[in-house]
């Protein structure tokens, strides 16, 4: 894995470096079996690796292992706001998750150290290594991530929120449906290594959109997934449970499942046509010079490794005619549907379905299955607001927001005139009903009687 490193300086300190190769070891030992996760392993070595460089420069920090002598954590501290790219000035880091990042990269590395000190009995190391620990538990939040976390978090204020639009989404499963056709015609009559990748393309796409699924989890998608999937009919007893419609949904849809994030088991449903689709792509794959090695079912012919969904989803969604192609990634999709399924009026049992589905869990990612927040605050907050301007929050006791109806055009009285005065004492008699009609007086104020007269019927009973 290092050896397939581009050959620059950084590369170069990792090979010399034991503590960031044990780093790598043991990345590998816990993802290594995971091809895709291969290039990750290497870019967290090559993270410490520039590390190690700016600590060079510096003059202070020669090796890896004086990254872990406690006199030296201010060094440490200053190495990496240079990676980062802090400006002293603004407090501002031109890159805040690498900072993060590297955070994370020194602890393992110190747990790394710590352990095989143990093992030999190096107690000089063994403290070094734990009083680093300690300072970092207690200095490198303040240091380092409480302003690399601020300036994610600012980063993404007032950003406009990009979601699909209907038209676009349909203009997009037209566009795939074409091309589906032309590419399946293509190849069932001259198989090529050009017409089975475009066709893996175009239903790489279609799975991703119509499931609404994270373009990693599809584009990982092994062969031996599709192939070995569950083909069995739905249960007579279960059945019973069922509406008509549902049942033949159950026979129209075919469903398996594939490995998502941390692992986590997902499904996947696929129409009819996805189904002839990837049928088309298993049976032409030899003929296709798609190598027997490789595992993807979205393999590149001629490689060992697999189409990637977003590059395919850019360039079809800049393909279809769509007004807004940035909208459509699989992410804005994925919460695009959370956003709208507020439209429907699911239960909470349906709405745990649904987020399952998409494998989210309702209590992390409740934020998606509500209207966006800036939607939020001007449709409904701003009634309560408008209200609370215009005197009149009394007028809606009892009401929600979605039933509170109040216009913003209309304008506040104004008192200069007797018309205004007058309008003024009839609003304290309206304030003031409420509150004479609950008081322990049986008799209304005179003031008060013409107009509350609902009000001056015997007091409610506790129970209402």
């Amino acid at each position: 894995m290092v050896l397939g490193m581009n050959e620059d300086d950084i590369s170069n300190v990792v090979r010399k470096e034991k503590t960031i190769l044990k780093l790598g070891e043991h990345l590998f030992n816990k993802h290594g079996h995971d091809v895709t996760k291969h290039e990750y392993i290497r870019q967290k070595m090559r993270e410490t690796g520039r590390l190690v460089l700016q600590g060079q420069k510096n003059g202070k920090l020669k090796e890896m292992s004086d990254f872990f002598v406690p006199a030296n954590f201010p060094h440490v501290i200053e190495a990496v706001k240079n990676v980062a790219g802090l400006d002293e000035e603004t407090s501002i880091y031109k890159t805040p998750s690498l900072a993060l990042k590297l955070g994370h990269n020194l602890k393992k590395m110190a747990n790394i150290i710590e352990c095989e000190a143990m093992i030999s009995g190096d107690e000089n190391v063994i403290r070094d290594v734990k009083l680093f620990k300690q300072i970092c538990d207690t200095k490198w939040n303040e240091c380092v991530s409480s302003q690399a976390l601020r300036n994610l978090s600012e980063a993404k204020w007032n950003m406009p929120q990009l979601l699909p639009f209907t038209q676009d989404v349909r203009k997009m499963h037209q566009f795939l449906n074409t091309q589906r056709k032309e590419w399946q015609t293509k190849v069932d009559e001259e198989p090529s290594k050009k017409h089975w990748a475009e066709l893996a393309k175009v239903t790489l796409c279609e799975v991703i959109l119509f499931n609404r699924r994270r373009e990693g989890e599809v584009s990982k998608m092994s062969l031996n997934a599709f192939t070995l999937r569950d083909t069995s009919s739905t249960h007579p007893d279960i059945e019973l449970a069922l509406t008509d419609l549902e049942k033949k949904l159950c026979k129209h849809f075919q469903r398996i499942e594939i490995k998502g994030k941390r692992g986590r088991k997902v499904p996947i449903l696929l129409t009819p046509e996805m189904q002839a689709s990837m049928e088309l792509l298993v049976k032409t794959r030899c003929d296709c010079d798609v190598l027997d090695e490789n595992p993807f079912m979205f393999a590149r012919p001629q490689a060992l490794s697999h189409f990637r969904g977003s590059d395919v989803i850019r360039q079809i969604a800049r393909s279809c005619g769509a007004d807004n192609p940035e909208a459509l990634s699989s992410t804005k999709l994925r919460k695009h549907m959370a956003t709208m399924s507020k439209v429907l009026n699911l239960k909470d049992n349906e709405m745990d379905d649904l987020a399952d589905f998409l494998g989210h869990d309702i209590r992390v990612h409740r934020q998606y299955y509500r209207l966006p927040e800036g939607t939020l605050q001007l449709a409904k907050i701003s009634k309560v607001l408008m209200a609370l301007e215009q005197g009149k929050l009394s007028e809606f006791k009892g009401k929600n927001l979605d039933e509170i109806a109040i216009d913003p055009q209309e304008k506040m009285a104004v008192d200069s005139d007797a018309s205004g005065t007058e309008d003024e004492d009839d609003q304290t008699v309206k304030d003031a009903a409420p509150l004479s009609s609950s008081s322990s007086s049986p008799l209304p104020s005179p003031l008060s009687s013409p107009l509350s007269s609902p009000l001056s019927s015997p007091s409610p009973s506790p129970s209402s």
